[in-house]
């Protein structure tokens, strides 16, 4: 599944109305660019009235340019611009992640008579892999496993001395049955959930980091790649209707990471409208609300078939 950099499309002013000061910081993030130039609906400017910003980093002075009696301005930055820019700096809290690790899946295209997250990979099951990476993270406090209570003993064995706390719940239907199980078990003080397929063996520990940040400070994160391939679009038929523009284009990944209570909102509108959705962010853009890109790594891969488990063993060999 592929998306823009951000999955909520976030409008910006027209320049005719507006001239922006020299004060307005620049930064690389894009995320800190759109929300110090996005505009906010209702406010009335009568004629050359100069709006000033607050004081500090992100004072930003608009000025009217056309002369009319009044305009319907789009307003001026938000004031939390600055708050980002300065959460951005701050570390995670230590036990305030609570990871869910997804591992009741079939396997079916993998053609073998145990879940695939459960095959060796050089000797140890896929699953255990990012089972003990989140294991060793001082930000994460508890994992949930979701999985097959047949399963349950492969990761009460692997626990040996794990400081974080291992709870369980059991597979739905589908995905987001299972996310939503598991979700029930999480900590009611925790103040991130982490939602990781077990069939992605790869994962780095710093991208994992890097995607907690990013959801510590936009609220909702997700680990992708820039899409390399060209991607069309095809009628029913099998006729291409178009060719999309794969600068725009990402791959998704997990890790996942989500507020909880929004992720619990976004749950509700799930379960009242009947939805249905195949990555956890997506639950959370049926709330209108932004979720940023965290580039990852293209050996992120999921697991899925015989190809894909000597292709893990190349990258891990090299590693």
């Amino acid at each position: 599944m592929a998306f823009s950099r951000y999955c909520t499309p976030i409008s910006t002013p027209a320049p005719a109305l507006f001239a922006y000061s020299p004060k307005l910081p620049q930064t690389s993030s894009p995320w800190h660019n759109v929300r110090n130039s996005r505009l906010v609906l209702g406010t009335s400017i009568p004629n050359c009235l100069r709006l000033r910003g607050g004081r500090g980093r992100g004072d930003c002075h608009v000025h009217v340019v056309e002369s009319k009696s009044r305009l319907r301005a789009r307003a001026v930055l938000d004031k939390d611009a600055d708050d980002i820019s300065s959460q951005a700096n701050e570390l995670v809290p230590k036990k305030s992640v609570s990871v869910i690790l997804l591992a009741g899946g079939k396997g079916k295209r993998m053609g073998a008579n145990i879940p695939k997250q459960y095959l060796p990979l050089l000797g140890q099951p896929i699953a255990l892999y990012s089972f003990h990476i989140f294991s060793l993270m001082s930000e994460v406090k508890e994992i949930v496993v979701v999985c097959d209570p047949s399963y349950r003993d492969i990761f009460e064995e692997a626990r040996n001395s794990m400081t974080v706390y291992l709870k369980f719940a059991s597979p739905g239907k589908e995905r987001q049955d299972s996310v939503f199980n598991g979700l029930q078990e999480v900590d009611q003080t925790t103040e991130l959930v982490c939602v990781h397929d077990s069939a992605r063996p790869l994962v780095l520990s710093g991208n994992v980091k890097k995607v907690l940040k990013d959801a510590w400070v936009h609220g909702a994160a997700v680990l992708g790649v820039p899409v390399k391939a060209t991607i069309k679009e095809a009628s029913n038929d099998s006729f291409v209707t178009r060719t999309l523009n794969r600068q725009t284009l990402w791959e998704m990944q997990t890790p996942q990471v989500i507020k909880p209570s929004l992720l619990r909102k976004g749950f509700e509108v799930v379960h009242r409208e009947g939805l249905e959705v195949t990555d956890d962010v997506s639950i959370v853009e049926h709330l209108k609300h932004p979720v940023y890109i965290t580039e990852g790594s293209y050996s992120n891969i999921k697991v899925t078939t015989p190809d894909d488990i000597l292709l893990a063993e190349r990258i891990l060999n090299q590693r």
